[in-house]
């Protein structure tokens, strides 16, 4: 049994974490207000560039349109990007995302398809290194950045283009955390290339004009379609921002709590021996009296 002095030990340890996970929950909270406005205020942004390709792409079809939003024509080499946080603490946020994108890879190695892989964040990197080594190509870490913005999603979209313009991909899918509250962060894949033409997307209203592009829709797509893909990268980090201070504001909340519960019982526990040693202490007074 530990001594009345370890005990005292570990409840000041066990205080000395509940204060550090308390303060690290105040400060994740502090942070989300502002990520949770920047993933927001994206999206209306990446919905209104969906529906204008969705529109250009209504005019395109056969050998004239875009690569990007055709797509090579074959499926079997694909490019698979893993979006996590940097840092840990935060539950199962990242290890969610990643085990996603291992069961598409299973999937898609098992089916005899060419997999590699670009993990965007140190838990990415450190998931899938273990079991696909062989297959990533390159890590981008988010530290790197001060901020998230635009200059966090063009080095990834560039090599994104880098390996589609070299024929080393036919297929690209994104992997991220969608966020949808403090309490819910959705895994969610998005294929990139061929880019997706969603069918949601709502249709610009021409009050019944007909309009005759300059240049041709082709070549707006050309444009666009590249600008795409950075926006919806940077979209998902946005989201993967925001859902990583909400999982951690409730992965430190629930470490508080907990650490105040272990407190309470170690304290009692703490207290019963402490009164079991001073009971024993006086039974051998009174014992040593009553032989004198």
């Amino acid at each position: 049994m530990a001594s009345l002095k370890e005990m005292r030990n570990r409840i000041g340890s066990v205080k000395a974490t509940q204060k550090i996970t308390k303060a690290m929950q105040m400060v994740a909270a502090a942070k989300l207000k502002r990520a949770q406005d920047q993933a927001v205020a994206a999206r209306p942004y990446a919905a209104r560039m969906a529906a204008v390709i969705a529109n250009l792409a209504a005019g395109v079809s056969g050998d004239g349109a875009p690569k990007l939003l055709a797509g090579t024509g074959s499926d079997q080499r694909h490019l698979i990007i893993v979006a996590t946080a940097d840092k840990g603490l935060a539950g199962g946020f990242s290890s969610n995302v990643v085990r996603a994108a291992r069961d598409r890879i299973n999937t898609l190695v098992k089916s005899g398809k060419d997999v590699r892989i670009i993990a965007v964040g140190r838990k990415s990197r450190d998931g899938l290194r273990r079991l696909f080594e062989d297959r990533l190509i390159h890590t981008f870490e988010l530290s790197d950045h001060k901020v998230i913005g635009l200059p966090s999603a063009l080095p990834i979209a560039d090599l994104i283009a880098t390996e589609f313009e070299a024929d080393r991909a036919d297929v690209v899918t994104l992997f991220y955390s969608r966020f949808q509250s403090v309490i819910s962060q959705i895994p969610t894949a998005r294929q990139l290339i061929p880019a997706v033409v969603e069918g949601g997307a709502a249709p610009i209203d021409l009050n019944g004009a007909v309009y005759d592009y300059e240049p041709s829709e082709e070549e707006i797509l050309e444009t666009l379609l590249p600008r795409n893909i950075t926006t919806q990268i940077l979209a998902s980090l946005y989201e993967n921002q925001a859902g990583f201070y909400g999982a951690q504001m409730g992965a430190m909340d629930a470490a508080t709590r907990n650490a105040g519960d272990m407190i309470s019982a170690l304290t009692l526990q703490y207290n019963r021996s402490r009164q079991a040693q001073i009971t024993k202490e006086l039974i051998e007074i009174i014992s040593g009296a009553e032989a004198l």
